[in-house]
């Protein structure tokens, strides 16, 4: 194991480094990691909010960021930007699901994995009925214009599953009139093939956006082949001057195959998946309030071949996996400001999730038959009020309750409450308390042994302190925050109590605190350099989340050319924890797009340059250095 000390000499580097911040087009957008003082965002109101006022932290990456690391995946992205979070993966492209599978989404130690971190287009959860989690191969880089990260519990706001925090991918769409097309091609290390192409459009009230993608790879291992097809389209209409309309629809279908870890090679390992979300919404902007009526629809058909180990002297496997999982909703809110300084939000949600998944006997005794696993539903209903008062010029006062109804469990009563203190010298003082819960989902009550129907909500609370600052007209700044997660009926498989066997309970417990810390400096027009830095201590560790993560990197912009490099160290990674396994690496990668002409730009990137031996997931080692290159056109 390396010496846990290169956290501590890279540290400083930290607060001078980072990726490239210059989308493609725009020569001055080196500026764009360095926060205006004005930025609104929305994941912590609902509404349009000036991100001080706010008591939580939200971490925002824009889409300049997006397009200069050249990824598919908007995951290695929010890895690299923002502390604390992290995501697994297994090879060069793909994530898949079931075992073996990788987009395992965690922050502060909470997991999407386990329901407890979610994830949503525009406001909209993301996961589907059965398995309660978010699908990692979904979340292809031409859907954001923005992705905000809130940092802790957002159950007031969210309900079940932002217990840990929320990932919302804010879609994109055209400012003035125009058209504008955009496609994306790249060929690289093994076999790896991604295009994209994006259409937007807008002309009077009017504004449309269509994608498209194809990607693949052979993997860096036999039987690792991946092939995806993805596709979003979302249509806009201003119906007067404070009225608009919206609805959109993103599919994914992809076809993975998964090797097993080394130990035990895995035959067969198949999957065929596909994804997709629509929703609809009716939005109101007015000079005092500001609101939205939406419905939204997830869907999604599973089928899966667990597949063999020969090694094991198994043979092929006589059942297919097959679900078809769904999850819809409304969601209402409006937000008023009853007098100066205030702000009160309104709302109220309802869910339906559930699904159908059987095995499907493809061979042996029980051939051309099936068996039911789990058919189930199940309903959330909830109402919040979210409060913001500012206090003179200096404080901001912020509290919020939700009372949400489960069909099965019960009710659930979740509160919050925080400070926003603004400080001379452009700096802000944040203090938080905030209860985050998560409802037992399908597959832990009633699918496959440990199965327990007689589960509770889990739940925590996450207390806060925050301080950053801004210098030089904008153009450094950093910060600090300091957090302590105490959570209670965390849900564990353990042995049954009353008779033979292991069963899901509500025994866990969990108390995970740590510091995070994050600068940008934009030196001059030429040179960008940000980092961060978090560090967990977990009393109960769990797999995936790292003890130590630093993110330092540079970028450069001059003429036609834009080039950024960055390092990323990872240290005390669980990769397994009975027994212990823990893994450390440095990954190094380099970007670079040289612009021939105003309508083609040529580019490269390369990842883990210093081919560094590594796993994330145990059993599964990922490819040593790859290289990808292709081409942008702009018209």
């Amino acid at each position: 194991m390396k010496k846990r000390t290169i956290p501590v000499l890279l540290l400083g580097l930290a607060c001078h480094a980072g990726m490239a911040q210059k989308p493609q087009r725009d020569t001055l957008s080196l500026t764009s990691k360095i926060h205006q003082i004005d930025e609104v965002v929305v994941t912590g109101a609902r509404h349009e909010t000036d991100v001080r006022h706010l008591s939580q932290t939200v971490s925002v990456v824009g889409r300049a960021q997006i397009e200069s690391a050249l990824q598919l995946s908007l995951l290695p992205v929010l890895t690299e930007q923002v502390p604390g979070l992290f995501v697994t993966s297994r090879g060069t492209m793909g994530y898949g699901v079931s075992t073996g599978a990788a987009g395992g989404i965690s922050l502060r130690g909470l997991s999407g994995g386990t329901a407890r971190l979610m994830v949503m287009i525009d406001g909209h959860p993301q996961y589907a009925g059965i398995f309660g989690h978010p699908i990692a191969d979904a979340y292809q880089s031409f859907l954001a214009e923005r992705v905000e990260v809130l940092r802790g519990p957002a159950s007031v706001l969210y309900g079940s599953n932002a217990m840990g925090g929320v990932i919302n991918i804010v879609t994109r769409k055209m400012q003035e009139d125009g058209v504008d097309t955009h496609l994306h091609a790249g060929y690289g290390s093994y076999n790896t093939l991604e295009t994209e192409l994006t259409n937007r459009v807008r002309k009077g009230r009017f504004s449309s956006v269509v994608s498209g993608s194809y990607n693949r790879t052979d993997g860096h291992r036999t039987d690792m082949g991946f092939e995806q097809y993805g596709g979003y389209a979302k249509l806009g209409y201003e119906v007067a001057e404070h009225w608009n309309l919206r609805g959109d629809v993103n599919v994914t279908h992809f076809n993975a195959s998964y090797p097993g870890p080394i130990t035990a090679s895995l035959l067969d390992g198949d999957q065929r998946i596909t994804r997709g979300v629509t929703s609809f919404a009716m939005e109101n902007r007015y000079e005092k309030t500001s609101g939205a009526w939406s419905f939204f629809y997830n869907w999604g058909n599973h089928w899966i071949n667990d597949g063999y180990t020969p090694s094991a002297g198994e043979g092929p496997q006589d059942a297919r996996f097959n679900s078809r999982d769904h999850m819809m909703g409304v969601s209402l809110y409006q937000s008023t400001r009853f007098f100066e300084g205030n702000r009160i939000t309104f709302g109220f949600d309802w869910f339906r999730y559930g699904g159908h998944a059987w095995n499907e006997y493809v061979s042996g005794e029980n051939a051309g038959t099936s068996a039911d696993l789990v058919d189930k539903q199940e309903d959330e209903l909830a109402g919040y009020v979210d409060l913001r008062q500012d206090i003179r010029s200096w404080l901001t006062f912020n509290a919020g309750v939700r009372v949400d109804h489960h069909s099965r469990v019960g009710t659930e009563w979740v509160p919050q409450v925080g400070l926003a203190f603004h400080l001379p010298q452009a700096m802000e003082l944040k203090a938080s308390a905030s209860k985050g819960f998560r409802y037992p989902i399908l597959r832990e009550m009633y699918m496959f042994p440990p199965q327990n129907p007689d589960l509770q909500p889990e739940s925590m609370w996450n207390y806060e302190l925050a301080f950053s600052q801004r210098l030089m007209h904008g153009r450094l700044q950093y910060g600090v925050n300091l957090f302590f997660i105490d959570g209670k009926n965390l849900i564990q498989t353990l042995p049954n109590p009353h008779g033979s066997g292991m069963l899901n309970q509500n025994s866990g417990e969990i108390e995970n605190a740590g510091v995070e810390v994050q600068a940008a400096y934009r030196i001059d027009r030429h040179w960008s350099v940000d980092g961060n830095y978090s560090y967990l201590h977990m009393k109960n560790p769990v797999i995936a989340a790292p003890e130590h993560k630093l993110y330092a990197g540079a970028s450069f912009s001059q003429g036609r050319w834009n080039v950024s490099t960055g390092l990323q160290y990872i240290a005390g990674l669980y990769t397994q924890t009975d027994p212990v396994v823990t893994e450390n690496f440095v990954l190094w990668n380099l970007r670079a797009t040289f612009r021939v002409n105003r309508w083609l730009d040529i580019w490269a990137r390369g990842e883990n340059l210093l081919a560094q031996k590594y796993e994330i997931n145990a059993g599964y080692p990922m490819p040593r250095a790859t290289v990808m290159a292709g081409i942008n056109l702009n018209f």
